[in-house]
């Protein structure tokens, strides 16, 4: 995997993208950590807008995620019907599957509507 793998990055793109891009670990980097408090969603009930804030950490192996593939990654939520636990899992999913991280851990914090506030982890493991 060398950095001509990463198509996003330096590209003007318009749309979500379907998965992370990732570039090679350094060596000696324990924990990443990602937190964005704009994920955007739809309540698969009332379709709702839902707004998320969501912190993403793993330990890289042999690969680390490219921020902006993230983004783009992230942005496809936004029409997408979802609960926040479901959400959480399936970003914990695409870490794991694309990155192969030696663990990921996703924390998404819903925002209050009807006055409940959603907290969900998701974490996976090799």
């Amino acid at each position: 995997m060398t950095l001509e793998n990463l198509t996003v990055l330096g590209s003007t793109v318009r749309e979500a993208i379907d998965h992370v891009e990732v570039f090679p670990a350094p060596t000696h980097v324990t924990t990443v950590r990602f937190t964005t408090d704009e994920l955007a969603s739809i309540c698969p009930v009332t379709a709702q807008p839902d707004l998320s804030k969501v912190v993403i950490e793993y330990q890289p192996d042999q690969f680390c995620i490219e921020s902006k593939s993230l983004k783009l990654y992230l942005w496809r939520f936004r029409n997408m019907a979802v609960f926040a636990e479901a959400l959480a899992a399936e970003i914990a999913g695409e870490v794991m599957t694309t990155v192969k991280p030696v663990w990921v851990r996703v924390e998404l914090t819903q925002r209050p509507r009807g006055g409940i506030e959603v907290h969900a982890v998701a974490e996976r493991n090799r």
